[in-house]
């Protein structure tokens, strides 16, 4: 099986990675214009930039394994803050950065968060330092995600200097556009994560100067577009088909995951712009100028028999490992066995009744699972995740962890583009518009439920359609946080925040019905203290620091 080449660089921070697969250059640890200045090197160096820099390779030091790699740790951060997973291990202190302040049971008793400094908030200010390296979880997404920009960076500057064979223009063209297309995924992640960060474009080394995170949002939504022009010149070119087949490693070629058309391609483009626009802007703040936008943008996004960029676990784990990989891999299981994240009983109450998807992915225990009292209030479960699914014919599985089962989407996919269009749809008037894509996306995935189209529901009952849909067919695609700092469930209950009528059991097994859970999290993180401190703000920066 083919294995993902890199040249390894020097990153952001000023570290060196190293990784087992190395392009065959004179010296792999220090990479030069003659390392990767031949069509085939460059190539080699766009792959390797993104599938392991991009997701997979970190310094020793800064890494904490039990979470995980991007996939697995960093977005697994997203789902524990998202209440799509709890987790009863601190390293990376993942027993609290998703523990909510407290919950009310049933019997009205309050459970505060038995953990100092007791408030996510607090907690964050306390752990964001230097010394805590691979234990920061602030960390991860920031050193990822610009790993895979400077990797970028190189590329763009070495593709100048190449020269391609064949259709030369066509293929310069195509190696550009997967660079901006990794560059504005990369900002868009940082700019939908972090309260500020440094836009930097140069090949080698960095700057001081950080922008507030709708410049950077900007930036995700400049790159995207640039990779969309190059992508109208290229057109029906064989020979991009031929480089695009070389950048993305063939064990990902299968399913959703081979190569697009360059009007699919442009058509994801579309739809991550979408999401920066949607999960970027508060729900309630969202004006009917922005709402026409994102239908413009998602009626020409992904479709159903689009191919997008996905990822594959294999037997080697070259990008996501079977067992590892990703969030709903270390989901899978007993919650009392080796499943390092626990099912969160508030995604199962979002399930519909007669959901097949449920039935399909879920068991329920004989018992609950009862996690350490000492390590958190929520986390405690009656439901498992199961690997492969049940076999119920036309449902979706959820994890599969045999090597190649998984296919997880990196950048959007047809079910998020048609939810954004249901959102934006509801919101503007046209609710059994939007309920139509509510109900294709449900059919898509085998869901089983009776359509809501025609059944007269009133603008609420529609956006609560939504807004479990959104819950339950984007489970652990790294979305779910996004919603709930836009929706405002992550707010304090006193400013119209938190989550009412939870699921919740109790640390003696017992299920609250119609809980009451404070999450008050915050919503943008401050800038890493780990880059802070070899890469001071300059004068006239953005505030690191989000004033919440």
């Amino acid at each position: 099986m083919k294995k993902i080449q890199i040249i390894v660089a020097t990153l952001l921070l000023g570290f060196a990675t190293s990784c087992k697969e190395q392009l065959d250059v004179k010296n792999p640890n220090q990479p030069t214009v003659a390392s990767a200045n031949t069509q085939s090197g460059i190539i080699n160096l766009a792959q390797g930039g993104v599938y392991v820099n991009g997701v997979r390779e970190i310094k020793s030091d800064l890494y904490d394994g039990i979470p995980g790699y991007f996939w697995s740790g960093a977005m697994g951060v997203h789902s524990l803050m998202a209440d799509e997973v709890g987790e009863e291990a601190a390293n990376q202190f993942g027993n609290q950065i998703g523990n909510p302040d407290y919950v009310i049971l049933d019997d009205g008793s309050k459970v505060l968060n038995p953990n100092a400094p007791n408030t996510q908030i607090a907690l964050i200010r306390q752990i964001n330092v230097n010394a805590n390296q691979g234990a920061n979880p602030l960390f991860h997404e920031w050193w990822y995600m610009y790993s895979l920009n400077s990797q970028m960076n190189k590329v763009l500057e070495l593709a100048e200097q190449v020269a391609f064979t064949g259709d030369a223009a066509a293929k310069k063209a195509t190696i550009q556009a997967w660079a901006y297309w990794w560059k504005g995924f990369a900002y868009a992640h940082i700019g939908s994560m972090y309260y500020a960060g440094i836009i930097n474009n140069a090949s080698n080394g960095t700057n001081g100067n950080y922008v507030a995170k709708e410049k950077l949002i900007e930036e995700s939504n400049s790159n995207l577009d640039k990779a969309a022009a190059l992508l109208t010149t290229i057109g029906t070119s064989s020979d991009y088909t031929a480089v695009m087949t070389l950048l993305i490693p063939n064990f990902n070629q299968v399913g959703k995951g081979g190569v697009p058309t360059t009007a699919m391609w442009k058509r994801s483009i579309n739809t991550l712009k979408g999401r920066n626009l949607l999960v970027n802007t508060k729900t309630s703040a969202m004006t009917a100028a922005q709402w026409t936008q994102l239908l413009t943008l998602v009626n020409d996004g992904t479709m159903a028999t689009d191919n997008v960029f996905t990822g594959r676990s294999n037997a080697s784990g070259d990008m996501l490992a079977p067992l590892t990989g990703t969030v709903a891999a270390k989901a899978t299981g007993d919650p009392s066995g080796g499943a390092t994240y626990k099912i969160s009983e508030r995604l199962i109450q979002d399930f519909k009744t007669g959901d097949k998807r449920l039935e399909n992915n879920f068991t329920q225990r004989a018992t609950p699972w009862i996690g350490e009292s000492s390590r958190g209030q929520a986390f405690n479960t009656r439901w498992q995740l199961v690997d492969g699914g049940k076999k119920v014919a036309g449902a979706i599985v959820l994890s599969d962890r045999t090597a190649g089962g998984t296919e997880l989407y990196l950048a959007g996919s047809y079910e998020e583009n048609e939810l954004m269009k249901a959102e934006a749809l509801i919101n503007t008037g046209k609710i059994e518009d939007g309920l139509k894509s509510i109900d294709a996306v449900r059919t898509a995935q085998g869901a089983g439920l009776a359509a809501v189209t025609g059944t007269g529901l009133t603008l609420a009952q529609a956006k609560e359609e939504l807004r479990r849909e959104r819950r339950v067919g984007l489970a652990f695609r790294s979305l779910a946080f996004y919603d709930a700092r836009r929706w405002g469930i992550i707010d304090p209950i006193a400013s119209g925040g938190g989550r009412k009528g939870a699921v919740i059991v109790d640390k003696t097994g017992k299920v609250s019905t119609n809980g009451t859970i404070e999450y008050n999290f915050l919503d943008y993180w401050d800038v890493p203290d780990n880059e802070l401190v070899y890469n001071a703000a300059a004068s006239g920066s953005a505030p690191t620091k989000n004033p919440k």
